[in-house]
């Protein structure tokens, strides 16, 4: 592993304005001190996962590590969860989380930056999505509208022509792609978080995003899939079923199934996760 730079922590950040704030409508940014030295760096954006209703940005592990060994700043958003106890008067489901990390994606996009002075300039990003967070960056970056059966959820998280064009790649850990592919394999996850964060129905097909083409003006960005052989909560079928799908698409795609043994969230917390990441961070730079 290389050295690691010392970083400078900047955390609590709105991304959305409400009364009062909320706390899961903020970010926090993680910058090396020595970046100012750097030209075009790109800002990294860590989604965390949890199923749609647990976890927050002050769990990940990764993100500092990765501040500190890639020398990009990386940013932390929270996200409007799912109940674990949903009522008719607290549920939150499915587009919601994902409008959520649009809305904080157009955040950091904002000209002139919404907070000035901030150590960033995102004019490349990197985004990252563990485990149901590739689920939700996929509905934004990938065309569900074309076969979901509520076009206007859909149309809500089309991203904008400055989001897309300043995208450079998306990093999808472990990830969730296709609901009823995952009931089949794992039935109990239905009524564990499938229902309560989607709705109870027949099929999920809809909110399929292995079935959502890739959108226009797109073509530049370049995908990672990453999958650990000892991943015990998400079978690798599922990355295995979205590579196929961005092969189809002629994405540039790239996958690694054969160097991680750790399990589902355990990945996060070795060396080797944040190395994968650091190696290809440095060949899509090499390739521009």
């Amino acid at each position: 592993m290389p050295s690691e730079q010392a970083v400078d922590e900047y955390l609590g950040i709105p991304y959305a304005t409400s009364q009062p704030q909320s706390p899961f409508h903020r970010f926090d940014l993680y910058v090396p001190r020595e970046i100012s030295a750097r030209l075009l760096c790109p800002l990294i954006c860590f989604v965390h996962g949890g199923a749609w209703k647990s976890e927050d940005k002050f769990d990940q592990v990764a993100a500092r590590r990765l501040a500190c060994t890639t020398g990009c700043p990386v940013a932390l958003p929270n996200y409007r969860l799912t109940p674990k106890r949903p009522t008719p008067d607290n549920f939150l489901r499915h587009p919601e989380h994902a409008k959520d990390i649009l809305g904080f994606l157009n955040f950091i996009c904002a000209e002139p930056p919404r907070v000035p002075g901030l150590p960033y300039e995102p004019q490349q990003l990197i985004l990252v999505g563990h485990s149901c967070a590739a689920h939700m960056l996929c509905s934004i970056f990938l065309n569900v509208s074309s076969h979901s059966s509520d076009a206007s959820d859909a149309n809500q998280l089309c991203p904008s022509d400055t989001l897309l064009e300043r995208t450079k790649a998306l990093v999808l850990s472990e990830g969730i792609y296709d609901l009823d592919l995952l009931i089949s394999t794992s039935p109990t996850y239905r009524s564990w978080f499938i229902e309560d964060a989607f709705g109870g129905r027949d099929s999920y097909a809809d909110v399929s995003v292995i079935k959502a083409p890739t959108r226009h003006h797109s073509g530049h960005i370049k995908w990672l899939i990453i999958h650990s052989k000892g991943d015990t909560l998400v079978d690798e079928e599922q990355s295995q079923a979205m590579y196929n799908h961005l092969k189809d698409q002629s994405a540039q795609v790239y996958k690694s199934f054969d160097e991680f043994v750790e399990g589902h969230n355990e990945i996060l917390r070795g060396d080797q996760y944040v190395d994968v990441l650091r190696r290809f961070i440095w060949v899509i730079s090499a390739l521009e």
